[in-house]
């Protein structure tokens, strides 16, 4: 493709809040979905290459700019200067629960962490990270799941990308034992 393109695509791609799909960006440059691929191809490889400060990469669905892993230390120091924008262990916990589990009720959540997660579940949703998926057909309890800004945080396409460490976690079975416990 032309170097125009590419500075096309790299022009959009610097103004985008969340990531850009390759259908997105072929439709704004009225070319095929091919030639996107192929320049983002090129651009993420050039980016890597050239030991640039980010990273091009497709996550969430889409394409968007990232810093780099080695420099997180300095944009953490830069962007957060000081103050705790940081989720506490009970939230990383419940989201953990969520992410590995979902769609999963309150209720369960509380079963597993053994405390009540009305609260944490509140904020989770405030920041974008968890959303109501549906509800429960036996109980009607709503169903919570992870959100693509979640995925986009954790540099995942999908749920399916997360680290092995659900069978660490207790079975759908003994959750709902735990959580008929709590309610008699």
């Amino acid at each position: 493709m032309t170097l125009e393109h590419r500075a096309a695509i790299e022009a959009v791609l610097m103004v985008v809040d969340e990531p850009v799909t390759d259908v997105a960006l072929a439709t704004a440059l009225e070319t095929t979905v091919e030639d996107v691929r192929e320049d983002l191809a090129a651009l993420a490889d050039e980016y890597t290459a050239d030991g640039r400060g980010f990273t091009l990469r497709h996550v969430g669905g889409g394409w968007r700019f990232y810093s780099r892993a080695e420099h997180a230390e300095v944009v953490e120091r830069f962007l957060i200067d000081g103050q705790q924008a940081r989720l506490t262990q009970a939230s990383l916990e419940t989201l953990a629960v969520i992410a590995y589990r979902q769609p999963i009720s309150r209720s369960r959540v509380s079963a597993v962490r053994g405390v009540n997660v009305d609260g944490v579940v509140r904020t989770l949703t405030t920041r974008g990270l968890i959303r109501e998926v549906g509800t429960d057909n036996d109980s009607g309890a709503v169903l919570y799941g992870t959100t693509d800004y979640f995925l986009e945080r954790m540099g995942l396409n999908s749920a399916a990308e997360l680290p092995p460490i659900a069978p660490y976690l207790p079975e759908a079975d003994a959750i709902d034992e735990i959580a008929q416990e709590g309610r008699a």
